[in-house]
């Protein structure tokens, strides 16, 4: 087997109207509805990344240490949204009462992102990756 691409990736809701404000409200991304409040969309670029990131560097990543919190939810799978202005996205999540993990964060490899944990449980960044950016 030789595998592609990543054909599609979302996540699993058990409280919809919870998810749709964080993506469509929070994150402004815009979707088709299909029955059963399926939503999806088309018109985001795909993954530049796929990886399988260990625990304990998520942790280190959002709390400075390679043990996870037990009061935070333990993310299953993450999820990065690279956006215009990482400062206004952050200051847009704060402002719809998201709890933060990250603020801002400069990583090692240049990545500005901010954190935070979803409705479903995935860690999600908005980011701004230098790398990925458009050098033309």
């Amino acid at each position: 087997m030789k595998v592609l691409f990543i054909a599609g990736f979302g996540p699993v809701a058990s409280d919809v109207e919870e998810s749709r404000r964080l993506y469509e409200d929070a994150l402004g991304l815009a979707f088709k509805i299909e029955d059963g409040e399926y939503r999806h969309t088309e018109e985001l670029a795909g993954a530049n990344t796929f990886a399988v990131w260990p625990l304990s560097q998520a942790a280190e990543s959002c709390f400075g240490s390679g043990e996870w919190p037990g009061d935070v939810p333990r993310p299953q799978a993450w999820l990065e949204f690279d956006v215009d202005d990482v400062d206004a996205a952050t200051r847009g999540l704060e402002g719809r009462g998201y709890r933060l993990l990250v603020r801002n964060r400069t990583e090692p490899w240049g990545q500005l992102v901010t954190r935070l944990i979803s409705p479903e449980g995935l860690l999600i960044g908005v980011t701004m990756t230098p790398s990925m950016r458009d050098k033309s």
